[in-house]
C-alpha cells in the first residue's frame, strides 16, 4: 500500500499522556528516525550521547538540540520495530509532567527531525504495519473512553482481536462456499447443481444466524459507549432530585420542600452493575404561569419522549393527583418503570393501587432520602435493560455503528445468494452475491478499507495515540 510506505518514511512525535500537571508525562516518537532523535536528545550524566541499540530502558537527560541546555531528566524506553505498538522503531521519553517540561521535550523532538503526529496516527501506523486489524484499532478508542469496568473489559477483548477472529472465521467459511460454487460452475458436466444449491442454502442460513449475533452486539456497544438515557419524571415535589442524588451518591441536585425547585434538565452518568446510565433529572411537570418553569416543563416532556427508559416517580404517601394521572398518560408504558417514593412516611392505599395499575409487575418502593429500597431499584433497572433492550451481557465483543452497517449489508447479500439458490437461478448470480458478502465482512476489519475511511476513523483519536 502506497500510504504505508509514505508513513514509514516519516518520523512522528506527540505527547501521549493527558494534558495537565502530573508526576510523569510521556512523549512518544515513532518511525525510521526515532533512534536518531533519541541519540541527539538524550545524554548520560557524563554528558555522553545515549546509545539506543537493544530493547530496554535507560536513564538520561534530555537536552535542547539548539542550545545544548538540559530540559529535564527522563526515563528512556527504546522499542525497535517490528515488535512495538506501531510496528516501527518507537522511542518513549518519560519526563516530569509539568506543562513546561513536556512541551519543551516535544519541541526538542520536532527540532531533532520528527514532525507532529496527527490524531490517531500511532494507531493508524499499527494498522498499516499489520500490528492490528481495523476492528482492534477502533476498539482502542472504546478502551480509552470506557465508562465502566464492563465496557473496558469488552473493549480490551476486542483490542486482543475477538471480533476480528469471529469475522475471519465467517470469511473462511464463505470462501469455502464460493470455491464450491465456482467448481460447480466450471464443471457443469458433473450435473451436481441441485446439490450445490442445497449446500448454498444451508451454509448461507448458518452464516446469517451468526452474523445476527454480531449485529445484536452493536446495541450493547451503543449502550456501553453512550449510556442508557434514563429520564426521572413526575409532578413537582415527589422526590425526583432526591432520587438522582441517592443514585449518584452525592448532592448533585438542589433539594427543597418547595415545589418547582428544579427548573431545568440535569444530567449525570452512573455506573450501574457495569452499565453506564445517563440519568436525566427533570423539572416537575405541571401547569404553571411561571415563564422559566414552563420552559423547564417543556424540556421535561421532551426528555420523557426521547429517553430509552422513564422512571416515573410517585409520592407513595399521598393519593395520586390529576397531575400524576396526566403524566402517566403521557409516558410510554413500554419504556416506563414506576417508583413509589417516600415509603418511610407510610404508603397510601390509593397510591399503591394507582401504581399497580400502571405497573402490573409491581412498582419499586423506595425512600430516596432514607436510602430504603435503592438496591432493589438498581436490580430492577438492570433487569429491565437486559430484557427490554435485549442486551447480551455475556458477549465477547461489541460491534460499532460502522461495523453493524456492513454486517447488515453482508447479511442481505447472503439472503440474496440463498434466495437465488432456492429459486434455481444461475449459480453465477449466487457467486456474485457471495463475493459481495465476503468483501463487506472484510471491510469490518479493514481488509477492504480505503484511505478516506481510515482518515475518518483515526481522526476520532486523540493526539499521541
Amino acid at each position: 500500500m502506497a500510504v504505508q510506505a509514505v508513513h514509514q518514511e516519516e518520523t512522528i512525535a506527540a505527547i501521549a499522556t493527558a494534558v495537565g500537571e502530573a508526576s510523569v508525562a510521556i512523549v512518544r516518537v515513532s518511525g525510521r528516525g526515532a533512534r536518531e532523535v533519541g541519540e541527539r536528545l538524550v545524554r548520560t550524566k557524563r554528558g555522553l550521547p545515549v546509545k539506543l541499540r537493544e530493547r530496554g530502558m535507560k536513564y538520561g537527560q534530555v537536552i535542547d538540540p539548539r542550545s545544548g541546555e538540559v530540559i529535564d531528566e527522563a526515563i528512556v524506553l527504546w522499542m525497535p520495530g517490528p515488535h512495538s505498538y506501531t510496528g516501527e522503531d518507537v522511542l518513549e521519553l518519560q519526563v516530569h509532567g509539568g506543562a513546561y517540561a513536556v512541551e519543551a521535550v516535544l519541541a526538542a523532538c520536532l527540532d531533532a527531525g520528527a514532525r507532529m503526529a496527527e490524531p490517531g496516527e500511532f494507531t493508524k501506523r499499527a494498522f498499516l504495519n499489520g500490528r492490528m486489524d481495523l476492528s482492534q484499532a477502533e476498539a482502542v478508542i472504546d478502551l480509552i473512553r470506557a465508562k465502566t469496568a464492563f465496557a473496558g473489559k469488552l473493549a480490551e477483548r476486542q483490542v486482543r482481536g475477538r471480533f476480528g477472529e469471529a469475522i475471519r472465521a465467517l470469511r473462511r467459511r464463505l470462501l469455502e462456499l464460493e470455491a464450491h460454487v465456482e467448481v460447480t460452475i466450471d464443471y457443469p458436466e458433473h450435473d451436481v447443481e441441485d446439490v450445490a444449491c442445497d449446500h448454498v442454502v444451508r451454509v448461507c442460513e448458518g452464516l446469517m444466524g451468526e452474523i445476527d449475533g454480531l449485529i445484536r452486539s452493536a446495541e450493547l456497544g451503543r449502550v456501553l459507549r453512550d449510556g442508557v438515557a434514563t429520564a426521572i419524571v413526575g409532578r413537582p415535589n415527589v422526590g425526583k432530585s432526591s432520587l438522582l442524588n441517592a443514585l449518584v451518591e452525592r448532592d448533585r441536585a438542589i433539594v427543597t420542600d418547595l415545589p418547582g425547585t428544579t427548573r431545568d434538565v440535569l444530567e449525570e452518568y452512573i455506573n450501574l452493575r457495569g452499565i453506564p446510565l445517563r440519568l436525566i433529572d427533570t423539572a416537575g411537570i405541571r401547569e404553571t404561569e411561571d415563564v422559566v418553569e414552563r420552559i423547564g416543563v417543556a424540556r421535561s416532556r421532551q426528555s420523557m419522549q426521547e429517553a430509552e427508559m422513564v422512571l416515573l416517580v410517585l409520592d407513595g404517601s399521598e393519593p395520586p393527583s390529576p397531575e400524576d394521572e396526566a403524566i402517566a398518560r403521557e409516558s410510554d408504558g413500554s419504556r416506563r418503570m414506576v417508583i413509589l417514593n417516600k415509603v418511610d412516611r407510610g404508603l397510601h392505599p390509593d397510591a399503591v393501587r394507582f401504581a399497580d395499575e400502571l405497573a402490573p409487575e409491581g412498582a419499586v418502593r423506595v425512600s430516596a432520602r432514607e436510602g430504603i429500597g435503592l438496591d432493589e431499584l438498581r436490580d430492577a433497572i438492570v433487569n429491565w435493560i437486559r430484557r427490554d433492550l435485549a442486551l447480551d451481557l455475556d458477549a465477547s465483543y461489541m460491534a460499532n455503528h460502522r461495523q453493524k452497517r456492513l454486517l447488515e449489508e453482508a447479511k442481505e447479500d447472503l439472503r440474496t445468494a440463498r434466495d437465488a439458490a432456492q429459486a434455481g437461478a444461475t449459480l453465477d448470480l449466487v457467486a456474485v452475491a457471495l463475493q459481495s458478502a465476503y468483501e463487506k465482512l472484510g471491510e469490518t476489519i479493514g481488509e477492504e478499507a480505503g484511505e478516506d475511511l481510515l482518515n475518518e476513523i483515526f481522526s476520532r483519536f486523540c493526539l499521541g495515540k
